[in-house]
């Protein structure tokens, strides 16, 4: 079997200068073979969610700058509960896809030495879970990552490296153990998140869960920006729906399966 992972990430991976205390990375994977009704099924749903919002189909979906009323969604004039409804809608298509989810936090608080690489460990702990997972479904398969082009360089030497050598910790002994990942081939490869209706699906996923963790995890405020009602109650109503596309198993510390590093 061959599968597809699309990336893309909310907040922003300097350390130790940084603007935003998180990282989130997103991967929403899938069967190749499910790929062309995946894709039909997204362009039928931004031509309903254009019919009904006025959101242009070819525009691309920054759900930060959205629900933020940031350019250039500004210019189309959606009020507070416009775009809060978007959002619910795309959580509920989402979940309907045939698709998986699992996504990796990064709490640039909790780190301790000055050269953490918090990118690289982010993506390492990704791919070793969607390495995890598609053993189970069949030892045989293989998966391709695409991303946006922005990071493309630094994912490369992640990749590259942890198919030469990779340590896990033992969940037996204090020490690690050397397990390449295998199921990984070609570089990452690029492509334009405009270009790309599913890295725009991750966009959308890992702010959601970017929002959440700065809640559960204590580590600052939303943005003053973000419609009242987007609070608690409404970003875990945003999980719950999302949360049947999700890998659960990526991390059994958290209700929604998200990987929190460091610990």
């Amino acid at each position: 079997m061959m599968f597809i992972a699309y990336y893309d990430e909310s907040g922003d991976d300097g350390y130790p200068m940084y603007s935003s205390p998180l990282f989130v990375l997103t991967s929403l994977y899938f069967n190749h073979l499910h790929w062309q009704n995946n894709y039909k099924d997204i362009t039928d749903f931004r031509r309903l969610i254009n019919s009904k919002y006025g959101l242009p189909v070819k525009i691309e979906m920054h759900t930060k700058q959205f629900l933020l009323n940031k350019k250039p969604y500004r210019n189309y004039g959606f009020s507070d509960n416009d775009r809060i409804q978007v959002i619910d809608q795309f959580c509920d298509f989402i979940s309907k896809l045939d698709v998986k989810i699992i996504n990796v936090v990064i709490n640039k608080l909790l780190i301790q030495t000055a050269d953490y690489m918090v990118l690289d460990r982010a993506l390492t702990y990704s791919i070793q879970r969607i390495e995890n997972d598609l053993k189970k479904i069949n030892p045989a398969s293989k998966f391709m990552i695409i991303t946006d082009e922005g990071r493309l360089g630094k994912m490369r030497n992640t990749a590259r490296k942890i198919q030469k050598f990779n340590l896990i910790p033992s969940k037996y002994g204090h020490t690690p153990i050397r397990q390449e990942i295998k199921s990984l081939i070609e570089d990452p490869l690029p492509k334009s998140s405009k270009e790309s209706y599913f890295i725009q699906l991750a966009d959308v996923i890992a702010y959601i869960v970017y929002l959440y963790s700065i809640i559960n995890l204590g580590v600052g405020r939303l943005a003053n920006r973000l419609p009242e009602k987007i609070v608690k109650n409404k970003i875990e109503d945003w999980m719950d729906k999302l949360k049947g596309s999700i890998n659960l198993e990526a991390s059994a510390k958290d209700k929604y399966g998200i990987v929190s590093y460091p610990k």
